[in-house]
């Protein structure tokens, strides 16, 4: 597959070299035409800047790249940018002027919305953040995406963007708003042993082959509901990366007989403070 990643570097963008150029010279190309993955990484001082002063070229030119199947809005490092000073904007024009996409990132949430969420043949979306949005949860859980097959989302902490709670993650567990997903990534939150239980005998699991509720603050409160669960056992894979459960609760998903994922153990600080993998 053709990708391309676009970035306007620091020394560029101090040059008054910004995005909108290298998309033009992108669509100027014969490969444009076979491009299917375009990444657009630091647009240029991020933490100032939005996708605005680009966005509006990338759609005019969408022509320009009819075989783009995916796209990444906001790629780039914490020496570049930190995850929560990204400033994104209403991404939905983008899905519009894309109709054969079929994947769909974002990092990044301070900013940002997607409403409404309508793509026919959209089949993946990611969203990597420090704290997403109650907004942009509602958007999702609005969807009309008849082909995601993929929803990855990263729910982060309060105080770099979530500003939600368990029952705004509830309607993403109900069968059928997404008729063929088969993966669910709630992921990188500071409420992942209440989400873990709410997800323990969630209808969703019925159609799902793997649950990711992995990076985020489980402990074996949490694990204690997806053991105990039938509908768990049915799984391909569980993803419990990056977690706070004890080497017991480990001994135990060992001998569960489940497909699961149980590196990357942590340690609660003496406060009992758990921080998920991702915030700032």
């Amino acid at each position: 597959m053709q990708e391309v990643k676009l970035t306007v570097s620091y020394d560029d963008y101090e040059n008054g070299i910004r995005m909108g150029k290298f998309i033009r010279e992108l669509a100027a190309t014969p490969e444009a035409g076979s491009l299917e993955s375009l990444i657009i990484g630091d647009w240029g001082q991020a933490y100032e800047n939005s996708p605005d002063e680009f966005m509006g070229t990338l759609i005019e030119l969408a022509p320009s790249f009819p075989s783009l199947k995916k796209l990444f809005i906001g790629d780039m490092g914490f020496e570049e940018c930190e995850v929560s000073w990204i400033i994104q904007t209403d991404l939905t024009p983008l899905l519009v002027a894309f109709p054969e996409l079929k994947s769909f990132s974002v990092k990044g949430s301070s900013g940002l919305s997607l409403e409404p969420i309508q793509h026919a043949k959209l089949e993946e979306l990611i969203i990597i953040c420090g704290g997403l949005p109650q907004g942009v949860l509602a958007s999702i859980a609005r969807a009309k995406l008849p082909e995601l097959r993929k929803l990855e989302l990263y729910l982060g902490v309060e105080d770099y963007g979530f500003d939600g709670s368990l029952q705004d993650v509830l309607p993403l567990l109900e069968q059928g708003l997404f008729p063929k997903l088969v993966y669910l990534g709630l992921k990188d939150s500071e409420i992942q042993d209440e989400i873990a239980k709410a997800a323990a005998e969630a209808p969703i699991l019925d159609q799902l082959e793997v649950l990711d509720l992995s990076e985020g603050t489980l402990s074996d409160e949490g694990a204690e509901a997806l053991l105990a669960s039938d509908k768990i056992k049915k799984l391909k894979h569980l993803n419990l990366s990056y977690h706070y459960m004890t080497d017991e609760m480990l001994i135990r998903w060992k001998r569960s007989g489940i497909s699961v994922d149980v590196s990357e153990q942590q340690q609660s600080d003496e406060d009992d403070w758990r921080y998920p993998s991702l915030t700032e």
